[in-house]
């Protein structure tokens, strides 16, 4: 039996996939992190939002989710959950989730983190093989290289759905390199359609720097310019196929940007030289500098190209300017705009730097595949190597450490030089060939897993932090559970939340809600009612106040302990417990056919409450600050040390306190309970109101503020005393009119009315661009009261229907199905025209 030899491309993605697997284990054990040691992996947005996404998504998969496709009623009292796919779920890889338990969610993620990045570094390896022959060894370990790059480890791996860029750039390049042989038409659409299906953002970034390494091949190709057109055409139609194919997504993704509340405007500002080129050094982290690191053998490899005279001028000097040219593009602002998609990032401005360390192990790849360096070509590259190092040596980067900085430095080099130089050397002896080999592939494995392990233990110092799935978790959801009765009514899973997207990970039907695509008139509506939020008002809490639980339908709420894994808040144990209130429905009917929009809403949250509940059930009375006299009745008052509020209220209500830029606890009286606010001196965050306590019969209300920094609280308006018997009033009338039933599927609420129903159908869900409503009449736009859907009755009105289209569904929709069409079409003419050629032939051989 003759054996098939094995595809050296493919034996070069293997050793690729399983080098990067390896480093990237070996970095979490070495950083003693999930799921190798107990330091959490949970930072930032992973932790925040990009879990509790996958944990949504593991639900619809099972189908134990509230809501589908279109809608999560879960999250923000109902939002539209299409864009948030396609920003944060709509990989395939992410489907892989469904394949773990639900309370090993985080065990899921980090796999899926793992197989992308290995992925991403077998594309590569491939890309090489493709590019040009060479050792299958060395793209397997340059493959490696570009997994493990900076810009992975320190950004991407804990933005994981950023990792489908990692692997669409060497599959766009291979669509580039089929576009200029005429090969695999409609493989290359799909695999367009794939990237920016997976996740446009990175998918964008990718396709232009696959796009600047096709023109440089067109270049170097020297065809003529007939051939280069035609190949710029066929590449441009692929694209435009392929992205036309990911329109129903991509079009839906940036409605849903356009309806988001505003996050921060970013302002470029360059990052030095010297920390430019730190970023190539192993062990150097910052979250605000272009991670570039590509390992020592790649940067030996492509410093040396330009000196490497069994290389080809052309190509030299090709690769060297492409590389120097991207290098600068990421230093100036209009070009890093555009780089970005023309918007500025909310966050690091060097989301692009993959692309530049792909043309880094690129150009190293020339550099070796065309013949090994010689030692004229090697030693220039070392003295560039030595420069680089040195003006490094000057950033802040290498210099707070220091003590593991220069040490893997000088390791890796010695590993690469040596390996490198062995390898030239070794005169067809195999054994000096395998320790060169050796060499190689453990100064690479040795430094990535050093420097993944640094940035993991780096980001854990540097940002918020958050456990992962354990007892805590579990008990919440068992709370939420035990009380759920949606769409009877909502079960909020708590103000002392353990991520900022709970309702996801543990249940329930909360406002809590952190997405890049938070809906505006949602968070300018709970703001307008006393809720608290962070990321400039992309992370919306819950608002533990029984006037809207009211009016969002309410009926349960679940109170936990603090967080024991946040070492700053009180710590306390005990469990989670469950209140219920009588609520109304989710659909109400109010006697006015008015509506108002949140720009309508006054400066007090009570009065707004209250214009939402359709009754005054609050007093403000007015209060006196201790030591006031700081600060004015527009910006509030200065509170700088303990102070304290004082004001009279009738004995039995409800004392609530609103002081949005407020940081410090509060505490009614010697004998309540001290709550926390946070907010920031930035404004990134503000506290929500709070309740404090009940009255005492004296009527005297005293509020005791210990701040931990400087603060303001409103002059007037902050204390709000609630009248619960008014409150249970109005909660009895609004379920005497509202609606009798109320059944919710995914995009769909219908709600039965009582006879005689008129005035205005109140949704208790905001008005988020895309929903439809009828009341017996024809479907229009719903309408707006006061940020939530209204629609008005008519006299004969028994029964309401809501349904939810999303912004930019139905052109993407057609866009795809256009681009279906067209390729549809290029294929039958094209198997035409095949079949027309051949027919001439098939005749001439039958006469013969």
């Amino acid at each position: 039996m003759k054996w098939r030899r094995a595809d050296p491309r493919a034996t070069a993605a293997l050793l690729a996939a399983l080098l990067t697997t390896a480093a990237f284990c070996a970095a979490d054990v070495i950083a003693r992190s999930y799921p190798f040691g107990p330091r959490t992996r949970s930072v930032n947005d992973l932790g925040n939002q990009y879990v509790p996404f996958h944990a949504h998504l593991w639900d619809l998969l099972h189908g134990r989710a509230d809501g589908g496709l279109l809608v999560n009623w879960q999250s923000g009292y109902g939002s539209s959950f299409l864009p948030d796919l396609g920003t944060y779920l709509s990989s395939p890889f992410a489907l892989l989730v469904a394949l773990f338990p639900r309370d090993e969610i985080d065990l899921a993620v980090y796999a899926v983190t793992v197989l992308k990045t290995a992925v991403a570094g077998a594309a590569m390896a491939w890309l090489l093989m493709s590019l040009r022959p060479g050792r299958w060894w060395a793209a397997g370990l340059l493959g490696a290289s570009y997994a493990l790059c900076g810009w992975s480890l320190a950004l991407a791996s804990y933005n994981p759905m950023w990792l489908d860029g990692l692997i669409a750039l060497p599959l766009l390049c291979l669509v580039g390199e089929w576009a200029m042989a005429g090969r695999r038409p409609l493989l290359g659409v799909l695999i367009v359609a794939l990237a920016w299906i997976a996740n446009f953002y990175t998918a964008y970034m990718a396709t232009l720097g696959a796009a600047l390494v096709l023109l440089l091949r067109l270049v170097l190709a020297e065809l003529p310019w007939r051939r280069a057109l035609a190949v710029v055409g066929r590449a441009g139609t692929t694209v435009g196929l392929g992205i036309g194919l990911a329109a129903p997504l991509v079009i839906v993704v940036y409605s849903g940007t356009k309806h988001a509340y505003p996050g921060r405007e970013g302002h470029f500002a360059p990052v030095g030289t010297e920390d430019l080129l730190a970023r190539l050094l192993p062990t150097t982290y910052s979250y605000s500098s272009p991670a570039l690191y590509v390992g020592i053998t790649a940067l030996v490899l492509a410093l040396a190209l330009p000196f490497h005279r069994m290389v080809p001028v052309r190509v030299r000097a090709g690769w060297t300017v492409l590389v120097l040219a991207v290098a600068l593009s990421l230093q100036w602002a209009p070009t890093s705009l555009a780089w970005h998609a023309f918007a500025a990032p909310n966050g690091s401005s060097y989301r692009q730097a993959f692309v530049l360390c792909a043309l880094l192990v690129v150009a190293a790849w020339h550099a070796l595949a065309y013949g090994l360096p010689d030692l004229r070509a090697l030693g220039a590259a070392g003295v560039l190597l030595v420069l680089i190092a040195a003006v490094a040596s000057r950033s802040t980067l290498t210099r707070q450490h220091t003590h593991h900085t220069w040490p893997v430095v000088l390791l890796a080099v010695a590993g690469a030089l040596g390996g490198l130089v062995l390898l030239s050397l070794r005169n067809g002896r195999p054994v000096l060939a395998g320790l060169a080999v050796a060499l190689l592939i453990g100064a690479q494995f040795g430094e990535a897993a050093a420097t993944s392990a640094v940035a993991t233990r780096m980001r854990l110092g540097q940002m918020d932090d958050y456990a992962p799935w354990g007892d805590r978790q579990q008990k919440e959801a068992d709370a939420v559970a035990s009380a759920d009765a949606w769409p009877a009514y909502r079960t909020e899973p708590g103000r002392d939340q353990t991520v900022a997207n709970d309702p996801m990970m543990v249940g329930g039907q909360g406002s809590q809600y952190y997405s890049s695509l938070t809906a505006d008139v949602l968070s300018r509506t709970l703001t307008a009612l006393g809720d608290g939020w962070t990321s400039r008002g992309r992370s919306l809490q819950s608002l533990d106040n029984p006037v809207t639980d009211a009016v969002f339908s309410v009926g349960a709420r679940v109170h936990n302990p603090p967080d024991p894994h946040q070492k700053w808040l009180p710590q306390g144990g005990g469990p989670s417990t469950v209140t219920r209130e009588d609520v109304p429905p989710l659909v109400t009917v109010r006697p006015t056919a008015a509506h108002s929009t949140p720009a309508a809403f006054g400066p007090s949250p009570y009065r707004n409450q209250e214009l939402l509940l359709g009754a005054r059930v609050y007093t403000l009375p007015r209060t006196t600050l201790s030591g006031a006299g700081k600060g004015d009745a527009a910006r509030g008052l200065l509170v700088d040390g303990a102070q304290t509020i004082t004001a009279r209220c009738r004995a039995g209500s409800s004392v609530f306190l609103w002081a949005p830029h407020y940081s410090g606890t509060a505490q009614l009286g010697s004998g309540g309970e001290q709550k926390l606010f946070r907010s920031d001196a930035e404004n990134t965050k503000i506290a929500a109101m709070q309740p404090l306590g009940t009255v005492r019969a004296a009527g005297q209300v005293r509020i005791d503020l210990r701040p931990n920094r400087l603060s303001r609280v409103p002059a007037q308006g902050a204390v709000g005393c609630l009248d619960t018997a008014r409150l249970r009033t109005a909660v009895q009338h609004l379920k005497s009119t509202g609606a009798t039933e109320v059944t919710v599927s995914d995009g769909t609420l219908h709600a039965r009315l009582p006879a005689g129903s008129t005035g205005t159908a109140v949704v208790a869900a905001p008005r988020i661009a895309g929903w439809r409503c009828s009341a017996g009449g024809d479907q229009v736009a719903a309408s707006e009261f006061y940020g939530l859907i209204a629609v008005p009755l008519g006299a004969s009105a028994t029964s309401l229907t809501c349904t939810f289209h999303p912004p930019g569904l139905r052109l993407g929709t057609a866009v795809g199905g256009a681009s279906l069409l067209t390729l549809i079409l290029i294929g039958t003419v094209s198997a035409v025209r095949r079949r027309t050629a051949t027919r001439p032939g098939e005749r001439t051989t039958t006469a013969h």
